[in-house]
């Protein structure tokens, strides 16, 4: 037993071979068949364009008439619509591909049955909302948006403790995950081999062994490149229950083009974690990938907890039969000494709400002295961008903390092509010299803060099944602010100059691909 537990957590050797046989060459090799079957067809088609002239016209001017009444974003709108003038045929059938989302029809039906069956499982507590419907915060107005989606109450009583780095998370999961005795849910957006999932695993297949309900789900791009694509199959055989969420299959589909970017752990119902850190090794500095990883995190122990059992049961059993949510009547005990109050929330982007922007404008709009935020991506919608602005042009101090050294250095290139407009509205953008921020953290006014895995790019905000905190009031956001003002003396300012030698690469990217943003 022993050996077959050290070759499931021992990490796969990487190399060409492995890539040349794997399942993943296949299925790129199929879905580029697909596109120049495809490409083909159009081109064909093509040669007679004389005689479609008239017809591409017409569903240019039709495409864009239902673009105009469309809720989508204005930026959306726009890049659609110099898609749809340059290639009106295909612009419109890509359109429609993504709008009618046919790929994802079952899954949207299965995520809106699980979230019905379960909105009455999590009621608010009328005194908390008394409370604060009265001090002008507006978090119950928050409360009571988030909860057209889904059911999102505010919590108190609920104990929270910050992280400041993905090392300080890990060696707390640990310490908690030995002490699960009913069940451990892990729902994350990457797993990868390695010795943070090996030291994890091993605890797994022991409490899997001692009859703790072991379930873990991990989003399919993970078969794709950091899982064999029977890694399910190998954890079931320990008695852990795996799911993947949304595995690639080698067919042209828009189904693919919606994550689940959600990280959370919880166990037996009373303890649970949230924030960026993904389980692979950069996250916890075990290995070196663009500099030094900046992560942050949280640990919830109370009433909250249930949110994320919920969240995560929700997501589980879009893909089961039979739907089971009978652990989230784990009722944990209360924190009688936990100050303030905190919401656990989740976005889902199949439904109309924009529950991770809405609370992001939120706390800018509410904003009176400062608003700190640290995220790895920029790329803005017109709306959020105004957010920022005109929180900075009516004197609140507004802090963006962006990678000194990218993950993506497209991505980065856009988010270098909004500096220019922020900075002229007042907002101090600082890059992290010593590596890579993927925390995603608001913090303002010294009683407000939101931590989890909401990017400010369209893919978050838009495209990804996400989650997280926020809190209100609570002790740790002290600590939060601490860590922000600690990490920004290690960051670079955004000046004038360093705008101007910026590099070349950069200037000439950024400009060019923002008219594309929506669609990455």
């Amino acid at each position: 037993m022993k050996e077959e537990i050290f070759r499931l957590v021992k990490p796969r050797k990487k190399g060409l071979l492995r890539l040349v046989f794997s399942r993943f060459l296949f299925i790129i090799i199929l879905i580029v068949v697909q596109v120049l079957i495809l490409t083909t067809l159009y081109y064909w088609l093509y040669q007679y364009s004389p005689y479609f002239a008239a017809f591409f016209r017409l569903v240019a001017f039709l495409t864009v008439v239902y673009l105009f009444n469309n809720s989508m974003d204005s930026s959306a709108k726009l890049t659609w619509m110099l898609l749809i003038s340059l290639a009106p045929l295909p612009g419109t059938a890509f359109l429609l591909f993504t709008q009618t989302n046919a790929g994802n029809r079952k899954t949207k039906e299965n995520v809106a049955r699980c979230i019905e069956q379960t909105r009455d499982l999590l009621v608010q507590d009328p005194d908390v909302k008394a409370v604060l419907s009265k001090d002008g915060s507006g978090t119950d107005d928050l409360s009571t948006y988030l909860s057209l989606g889904n059911s999102f109450p505010v919590f108190d009583h609920t104990q929270v403790t910050y992280f400041p780095l993905g090392e300080d998370k890990f060696e707390a999961m640990l310490e908690e995950l030995k002490k699960a005795e009913k069940f451990i849910f892990l729902e994350y957006f990457i797993i990868e081999e390695g010795y943070m999932w090996g030291e994890i695993l091993r605890i797994l297949i022991e409490k899997a062994k001692a009859d703790v309900d072991v379930r873990v789900m991990y989003d399919g791009m993970c078969e794709i490149s950091t899982l064999p694509f029977n890694y399910g199959k190998l954890l079931d055989e320990h008695g852990i229950k795996a799911r993947s969420f949304s595995p690639i299959r080698p067919v042209v589909s828009s189904h693919y083009n919606y994550r689940d970017h959600r990280k959370i752990l919880v166990i037996d119902g009373k303890v649970a974690f949230n924030g960026g850190v993904n389980l692979a090794d950069e996250y916890i500095n075990r290995i070196e990938r663009f500099g030094h990883w900046k992560d942050t995190a949280l640990m919830l122990k109370g009433p909250a907890v249930r949110s994320f059992t919920l969240m995560f049961l929700q997501m589980w059993n879009t893909m089961e039969t039979e739907q089971d949510f009978s652990q989230c009547d784990v009722i944990p005990e209360e924190a009688a000494d936990a100050e303030g109050y905190v919401m656990p929330f989740a976005d889902c982007p199949l439904d109309e709400y924009k529950a991770g922007e809405t609370v992001y404008m939120d706390i800018l709009n509410r904003a009176t002295d400062y608003v700190y935020i640290m995220t790895p991506y920029l790329i803005l919608d017109g709306e959020l961008e105004t957010a920022l602005r005109f929180a900075a042009q009516r004197g609140v101090d507004v802090r963006l903390m962006l990678p000194g050294i990218p993950d993506k250095k497209i991505a980065y290139a856009l988010a270098k092509s909004h500096y220019w407009s922020l900075k002229e509205a007042g907002i101090k953008i600082y890059e992290y010299t010593p590596g890579f921020v993927h925390a995603k953290v608001f913090v303002s006014d010294d009683c407000k803060a939101v931590v989890g895995t909401i990017n400010l790019d369209y893919r978050s905000l838009y495209h990804h099944f996400e989650c997280a905190t926020y809190l209100y009031k609570v002790p740790c956001i002290a600590r939060i602010k601490e860590d922000f003002l600690e990490t920004q003396e290690k960051c670079r300012l955004v000046t004038d100059e360093t705008m101007r030698t910026e590099k070349l690469f950069y200037r000439i990217v950024g400009p060019l691909v923002k008219f594309i943003a929506p669609l990455m």
